[in-house]
């Protein structure tokens, strides 16, 4: 199989010859860390990674050092990586909401990595598209999630008003890359921290599920698959987020609780379960041996039946160790061919090295 052909049978429920790779980013500063000449598509050939993934493309201009504003009058600040985090935007009051508009989203420039990636390998690689929906950018745009649950409360038509503004946007670029040949959207939305959702349920149906669900209708109608990403623990709307139709969920964050193997029991008849393999201390942090046992683990609760595609939990981030990350998938390759070994899964299977570094009370 290659790796196209990997990722789709894993998200049919059925196995593979082995569990695919695939990671929402990996860093650039990772990779030239591994070899400086490389490029993203380059890596992902060098490592037979199974999937690739594409954004949008946005122009920024920079504003002064290291500052930048987008197409949508959002500021950002670049840090000693060069990752942008959101800093300013550009609605002020309820009166800025009614007469905002969105960029264009159907110009040229906008699919031109997703149109290099489908280039190089849309026969051989599974491509994902990132998008959102409406949490992350509403709250960008009114300059933070404070202002956002303060307009939640006291004048939540307006806050429907912006969801319309930014959902009619990001669909209609979701549908461009569908139309051009991606294999599958990713909804990039975080909604919750470690501790728990950011949101209560009763918010969350209200203010982001219908958005999210027209989001993954754009799929379904494309007859393509949705994956939702979203870090932190979501136990408390993850019924919900499962009833939008998605097909896979990631990253399944070890650091917030989240356990792979319940939610494989509890749902892996209706989703495909991506990642879990922590970053922010094992890949870092840990030493080879340890991401080894870590990788083999979570193989041997995750990937029996198919049903699993093996990441991190989060990105390849600058601050994990690029030996980490090869380790990483060199075991995956090793340790995860189907079927499964029976000797391999009751030797893994009851351990628990998460709870060696996260207090985690079990579900």
């Amino acid at each position: 199989m290659n790796g196209k052909e990997r990722i789709l049978t894993t998200l049919s429920h059925r196995e593979p010859d082995m569990v695919p790779l695939w990671e929402l980013i990996i860093d650039e500063v990772v990779i030239k860390s591994i070899q400086d000449n490389l490029s993203y598509s380059d890596f992902i050939e060098k490592f037979d990674i199974d999937g690739v993934t594409a954004g949008e493309n946005i122009k920024f201009k920079e504003v002064e050092k290291d500052v930048y504003i987008d197409e949508w009058r959002i500021k950002w600040r670049a840090n000693k990586d060069g990752i942008l985090y959101p800093i300013g935007g550009p609605i002020r009051n309820e009166k800025d909401i009614k007469t905002y508009s969105a960029p264009d989203p159907d110009v040229d420039y906008r699919m031109n990595k997703l149109e290099e990636l489908l280039d190089r390998f849309k026969k051989d690689r599974f491509i994902v598209f990132l998008s959102h929906d409406v949490f992350e950018f509403s709250h960008y745009l009114v300059e933070g999630l404070q202002n956002l649950f303060r307009l939640y409360y006291r004048n939540s038509s307006v806050v429907h008003k912006l969801a319309e503004v930014v959902i009619e946007y990001k669909t209609r670029v979701s549908e461009r890359a569908l139309k051009l040949g991606a294999d599958a959207i990713v909804g990039g939305d975080d909604y919750a921290s470690r501790k728990g959702p950011l949101i209560s349920p009763l918010l969350f149906k209200k203010f982001i599920f219908p958005y999210l669900k027209r989001l993954v209708d754009v799929a379904k109608r494309n007859n393509r698959f949705f994956i939702k990403h979203t870090d932190g623990n979501i136990w408390p709307i993850l019924d919900d987020i499962i009833k939008t139709g998605i097909d896979a969920l990631h990253p399944i964050e070890p650091a917030a609780c989240m356990d792979i193997l319940e939610i494989k029991k509890h749902f892996g008849d209706k989703i495909t379960v991506v990642g879990n393999i922590d970053c922010s201390i094992v890949l870092p942090h840990l030493s080879p041996k340890e991401v080894e046992e870590v990788v083999k683990e979570t193989i041997a609760k995750a990937a029996p039946g198919g049903g699993y595609i093996l990441s991190s939990s989060n990105s390849i981030h600058p601050g994990v160790n690029p030996n980490n990350f090869i380790r990483m998938i060199k075991i995956a390759k090793t340790y995860g061919k189907y079927p499964i070994s029976l000797s391999f899964i009751k030797k893994y299977e009851n351990k628990d090295f998460y709870s060696t570094i996260f207090r985690c009370a079990k579900t």
